[in-house]
């Protein structure tokens, strides 16, 4: 049942995305080919208490390969050496680089200068995170709700004895159930495009909602499902989701955090409805 709901909503979201690039992109504007660009940063320093903030404008030579990662470090490296960015990989597998460019949360190192229109990209740091500086922002609050979800598996029979290790083994069909959650490289940019953690601090968010899944999911876990779903089952948890679906469409790895979400709903509701009694009347007199 699990397996066919995600083939469904899959093949939705294919068709959505292709009947709005038919609508909405014509070919030759797929790639556009320019020497140069003109990079827009946020500027400001929050660890000074100073929150006021400027935007600085770069001239920056680009080719058909330069991603905005790329154009950041030329300006650091040639223009100007206190811009602060972070990144690491370069490869969007660790998802530092996270920021909002041209206003949507994405992975600098995985964007294209080619891939943006117009000749001017602005930066930004990523929403629903506390700044620090520049397009750097502390991502404490956002790890704390992934590991009160305790993403790890539980189980009470697994042996760590490095002599005599025991192999638990698990159907195709058994990992295909959370296989896509385990993509997630923590990059923030679904927390920062959800409007629910904008207005909620307590709020999970969907990454961590995801994960709580992916890990109830799993079949090598033995922690009982209600253990982990009463972790998600409040008024700040997992029914503050109103399903926008922002999540989903931000995130550069494919992960779909907002199916993860209702497949969590999905098993709390039928878990829950085992634990249902009828209400019995009594007269009012």
């Amino acid at each position: 049942m699990t397996l066919t709901i995600i083939k469904k909503i899959g093949m939705l979201i294919k068709e959505r995305k292709t009947q709005n690039q038919d609508k909405n992109e014509k070919p030759e504007d797929a790639y556009v080919q320019r020497d140069k660009i003109f990079i827009k940063v946020y500027r400001g320093n929050s660890l000074r208490n100073d929150f006021s903030h400027r935007y600085d404008v770069f001239e920056i030579p680009v080719s058909r390969s330069t991603t905005v990662l790329d154009a950041l470090m030329y300006t650091k490296e040639y223009v100007d050496s206190s811009l602060c960015i972070r990144y690491s990989c370069r490869m969007a597998s660790c998802g530092s680089c996270g920021m909002k460019i041209n206003g949507i949360p994405r992975l600098a190192c995985y964007t294209k200068v080619s891939e943006l229109k117009g000749s001017t990209i602005t930066c930004d740091p990523l929403s629903n995170f506390s700044h620090i500086r520049d397009l750097v922002t502390d991502f404490t609050q956002f790890f704390k709700h992934h590991k009160d979800m305790k993403p790890y598996i539980q189980n009470g029979n697994a042996n760590l004895d490095p002599s005599n290790l025991l192999e638990y083994i698990q159907q195709p069909s058994d990992l295909e159930k959370y296989l896509q959650f385990t993509y997630c490289i923590k990059c923030g940019l679904c927390y920062s495009a959800c409007p629910t953690v904008a207005m909620d601090t307590k709020f999970p968010g969907p990454q961590a909602l995801a994960q709580a899944y992916r890990y109830t999911a799993d079949t090598r876990d033995s922690t009982p499902t209600k253990d982990r779903l009463d972790i998600v089952d409040n008024k700040h948890g997992i029914w503050r989701c109103h399903f926008a679906g922002s999540c989903s469409k931000v995130c550069p790895k494919g992960v779909d955090p907002s199916l993860g979400i209702q497949l969590l709903r999905t098993q709390l509701l039928s878990f829950s409805k085992h634990q249902k009694k009828t209400a019995i009347l009594k007269d009012i007199k």
